[in-house]
């Protein structure tokens, strides 16, 4: 009986605590958490995933995008790329919608802070080839959509869509008299 619960427990040990760290070369951004992970996995649409909600070419960059991990179907979550600032992996997994990849980057699992598979991709390829490609897009797609956005300082202040969000329910989102009251008290 003790040897049935044993092979029970072991069949039931969850296939996503593998370590997916051989052979990476993920650079360490000192996050907590993080572990470099190297994997392959399918790229998807997440809502599609998630919901069935499922349009062509997995929203045409519309839509947030997710890896099914082939080693144990684990959905993971690619909420950043390699750049330093904390844009999300969708553009960069978009050319890759539905294909076999190849991805690095590090993975964050923290159960103390409810997180599990969040991933930072650093490079991705397609299953079968050698080269990688850095996954460093955002803000060059990102300027190229919003050509009369030019100026100085963060892409956030220039971005028509931030600023047309904050214009309608101002910087806390509660709308321009709640900004006003707390400018007033805080600064």
């Amino acid at each position: 009986m003790r040897k049935l619960i044993a092979l029970l427990v072991l069949i039931a040990t969850p296939v996503a605590a593998q370590d997916f760290s051989a052979n990476s070369e993920a650079r360490p951004w000192n996050l907590v958490a993080e572990v470099p992970a190297r994997f392959e996995a399918t790229v998807v649409d997440l809502l599609c995933e998630l919901a069935g909600d499922c349009p062509a070419n997995c929203g045409d960059g519309r839509r947030q995008l997710g890896l099914l991990r082939s080693a144990d179907g684990v959905l993971v979550y690619p909420n950043k790329n390699s750049q330093p600032a904390f844009t999300g992996a969708a553009v960069e997994l978009q050319p890759f919608c539905g294909k076999d990849v190849e991805v690095d980057g590090l993975m964050i699992t923290d159960p103390e802070l409810n997180v599990d598979n969040v991933y930072l991709v650093q490079t991705i390829r397609k299953v079968g080839d050698t080269e990688w490609t850095k996954a460093n897009q955002w803000t060059k797609v990102w300027a190229d959509s919003n050509p009369d956005a030019e100026g100085k300082g963060p892409w956030f202040r220039r971005d028509p869509r931030v600023n047309g969000f904050i214009e309608k329910d101002g910087y806390l989102g509660l709308g321009q008299e709640v900004d006003d009251a707390f400018i007033a008290d805080w600064f």
